[in-house]
Order: C-alpha cells, then structure tokens, then sequence
C-alpha cells in the first residue's frame, strides 16, 4: 500500500432509484455526476454513475459511484461514507430539498473539525465532514 494515498481505494452507494439518488448528491454536493461504462457481460441489472474524481492521476481520497445492480439494497446501518466539504453545515442545509433527511445537524467532533449525518433518497446513511 502506498503510505501516501488514503487506504480506501473506491466506494459504492447502492441505490433502487438512480435518478433520484444523482438528483439527490448533485443537489447536496453541488456536483455533476457522470455515467460509467459497464462491462458488457454485467449490463442487465446493473448501473452506475461516477463521482467526480480523476482516474488517471489520483489526488488524496478515492473515486466512487451510485450502484444499481439487482440483489443489492440500499439502507441505514452499512459502511458510512464520509464526503469532505467546506462547510458540512452548507450541504447539510439542502438536504431536505432533495429529497432527504437531515439525521443529526452539523456537531463538533473536535480537535477533528465537524460532521453531519444525513440520510439519502434511498435510506442510505451519509456523512459530511468539514473543519469549520
């Protein structure tokens, strides 16, 4: 493992609604998210869409997508991802409007800055993380 580069090297957030999940984290996150090409003998039950990230050259943290694949259901209580933000309090703050639920409002974990916990259009738990 390369001591430089952050342990987690991908993530998915399975989904039931794909479109309703990017609508979601593109309203939350101020993001635009991007189709990923399936490999051909996966494409009945199964799409993804990407974060933004840069495969090519890797900056700190890993890539990940919104899964839909048949078999796998979303909901509270799995792996909690963590997305860095500004201010968590600011993507906190439309949650609502897109469709989701504020879980716990923007709390101090100090000396290691703040989070929120929110909950997607899909039942899955998220994280938001910030230093101010």
């Amino acid at each position: 493992m390369n001591p430089k580069r952050n342990p987690v090297g991908w993530f998915e957030i399975y989904v039931s609604d794909l479109a309703r999940a990017k609508a979601f984290y593109e309203t939350v996150l101020n993001i635009q998210m991007q189709p990923m090409p399936v490999p051909d003998d996966m494409k009945d039950g199964f799409e993804m869409l990407m974060f933004p990230c840069d495969m090519e050259n890797p900056a700190p943290g890993c890539g990940g997508t919104l899964c839909r694949m048949d078999g796998f259901k979303p909901g509270a209580g799995g792996t909690l991802i963590y997305f860095s933000c500004e201010d968590c309090g600011v993507e906190a703050s439309r949650v609502a409007a897109a469709g989701g639920q504020v879980f716990r409002e923007k709390f101090s974990i100090a000396p290691y800055g703040f989070i929120s916990l929110i909950l997607d259009t899909e039942g899955n738990m998220i994280g938001l993380h910030s230093m101010k």
